[in-house]
């Protein structure tokens, strides 16, 4: 038995026909969108002057928010390990060393 798939595009603004899935991404978030032919033309018409200003972005995407900017510590945490077992704090083989104990291995040690 044969079959026909047909894939109908239903524009998301005003519920008509689209003629097709409209791509972009803004503030590190990538978004799809199905427009008509009319719907496609007017939003590449609002994003035309700041596409004439903006630059192509190239690999991987910066997101400016939710990243630190503070340079790595560093602190060894394997002598910091050391100097806490040393000292009487129980601490774990793996993982973050606790920034109490970090403080008090820095301070003792004058780093």
């Amino acid at each position: 038995m044969a079959q026909k798939i047909q894939v109908l595009f239903t524009d998301d603004i005003d519920g008509g026909q689209a003629e097709g899935t409209v791509r972009f991404a803004i503030d590190g978030a990538d978004y799809e969108i199905d427009l008509s032919a009319a719907h496609n033309e007017e939003l590449r018409g609002i994003l035309t002057n700041y596409i004439a200003h903006a630059r192509k972005a190239s690999g991987t995407p910066r997101r400016g928010t939710g990243r630190s900017t503070r340079k790595p510590s560093a602190t060894d945490t394997v002598a910091a390990r050391a100097w806490a077992r040393e000292n009487g704090y129980d601490i774990k083989e793996r993982g973050r060393v606790p920034a109490e104990v970090v403080a008090k291995y820095r301070e003792a040690t004058s780093q």
